[in-house]
């Protein structure tokens, strides 16, 4: 436990000379290129981009410090605990769980899924399947997979289907356990997840702890970047959120909740295509503390191809702005919101303003590069980011202990990924603020659990 603490402080210091190392090639860059920058800063409106994304560059970098001084810092305190945790709680003291798993459509996964729930690592405990008006053998299936179940009671339920949100509060109604851990028709869970999360719950103020989800299904370009994003943009964000106690998405896979706190704040909604987020921020408004707990995994399976991928990504953007809309208040009410107000402001930083900063600046350094023979501009901004990236991803392949060989994707990550991603986000923002329809967009599962 001391050596991996000392390899993270030891990282933090490569990240932090990193950052440094960052500023001075932009200012070198500069000084390098000054004449060329002075004839592209006589007009006016490539000034002014220039100066936006100049600005914006600046936040992004103290996005990732703040990110990565955050995540070490709760790091810390999750081996703190771990370290302490001598006098654990016997078996007959903890209480039950209830796991509610919305399924529609799901007849490819549905039995490795919930096969994993039968061999968890906690005394008291019952699973709780709610088939979702599926038109495929779902239902069957999980019968299938009740009968079998010897230790845990398995329950069934089918209905009409009304969406995931619906199938969730179908299943909350008939929990009998006082904590409820909701998850995904297509997940794995690690055998310690209960284990892990339970005695977050000791402390009155936590409503709801996340968990740490990672792709299964590592078998080409698309999904083993994927599987580095999930964790350098996923998991770090959540830890550095969660030493404030304010994670602001309680992933679908994997959330433990208390269940007195959902019916407190009415469960989940129907107007949105995040109904974990707009959850989770119901919950942060009112005061609750979400965390985040890291060695709770969820194996989920995700898009192979990149035409799923654009619709998953298209969906999650949307549905996050419509979150973000209902809970609009907190952004310009500082002092009600308090920590909110930095959690909704980075949530649209991330799904709006990032993005499209990001297409406006790969399209402005095409033109200026062919226009003024500025070809150092486009590297250095490419050189910078991806030096970020890069170290990013190895601070958090060791802090997660992940496979290595995921930090050379962060080269293709900032080449061509994150570009492609953005341009799904801005279509998604643009018709999302036009109203334009759309449908939840089911992704057809690979069966790769």
């Amino acid at each position: 436990m001391e050596l991996k603490r000392i390899r993270v402080y030891v990282l933090l210091a490569v990240l932090l000379a990193s950052l440094a190392l960052l500023a001075g090639m932009s200012f070198q860059s500069l000084r390098n290129n000054e004449g060329a920058y002075l004839i592209l800063f006589e007009n006016a409106i490539l000034a002014s981009i220039s100066t936006y994304l100049l600005f914006i560059l600046g936040i992004l970098l103290v996005r990732y410090a703040i990110l990565m001084v955050y995540s070490f810092l709760d790091h810390l305190e999750s081996l703190r605990r771990i370290e302490a945790a001598q006098d654990i709680r016997p078996d007959d003291q903890l209480p039950m769980v209830s796991l509610v798993v919305p399924a529609f459509n799901e007849g490819v996964v549905i039995q490795p899924a919930l096969r994993s729930l039968l061999e968890l690592d906690y005394p008291n405990y019952e699973v709780i399947v709610v088939d979702d008006g599926s038109t495929d053998d779902t239902y069957d299936k999980a019968m299938a997979v009740a009968a079998e179940s010897q230790r845990v009671p398995v329950r069934v339920l089918t209905k009409r289907n009304g969406g995931k949100a619906e199938a969730l509060n179908t299943g909350m109604a008939v929990a009998r356990g006082e904590l409820i851990l909701n998850m995904d028709g297509d997940t794995k869970l690690s055998r310690n997840t209960l284990r892990v999360c339970v005695p977050y719950f000791d402390n009155p103020r936590v409503g709801a702890v996340a968990g740490n989800v990672k792709v299964v299904n590592r078998e080409n370009l698309w999904s083993k970047i994927q599987a580095l994003e999930y964790v350098e943009g996923l998991a770090m964000a959540r830890k550095a959120q969660s030493f404030v106690r304010a994670v602001n998405i309680i992933p679908g896979p994997l959330g433990m909740f208390r269940k007195s706190v959902l019916r407190e704040v009415g469960g989940y909604d129907h107007d949105t295509f995040a109904e974990d987020c707009d959850l989770t921020l119901k919950m942060l408004m009112r005061g609750w503390h979400v965390v985040y707990e890291h060695r709770a995994v969820a194996w989920v399976e995700t898009p192979t191809s990149l035409l799923n991928l654009l619709k998953q990504r298209y969906r999650w953007t949307r549905g996050i702005l419509q979150a973000t809309t209902k809970h609009r208040w907190a952004l310009w009410q500082p002092g009600r919101a308090g920590v909110n107000f930095f959690i909704l402001w980075y949530m649209l930083f991330e799904g709006v303003i990032w993005p499209f900063t990001n297409v406006l600046a790969n399209v402005f350094f095409i033109y200026a590069s062919l226009q003024y023979g500025l070809i150092s501009l486009l590297f250095y901004w490419w050189l910078q980011l991806t030096i970020l990236d890069v170290v990013a991803a190895g601070y958090c392949v060791i802090i997660e202990d992940e496979d290595p060989g995921l930090i050379l994707h962060s080269l293709f990550f900032r080449l061509f990924y994150i570009v492609i991603i953005d341009i799904a986000k801005v279509f998604a923002t643009i018709e999302e603020w036009r109203g334009q329809s759309m449908t939840w967009g089911k992704l057809e599962r690979e069966g790769k659990l």
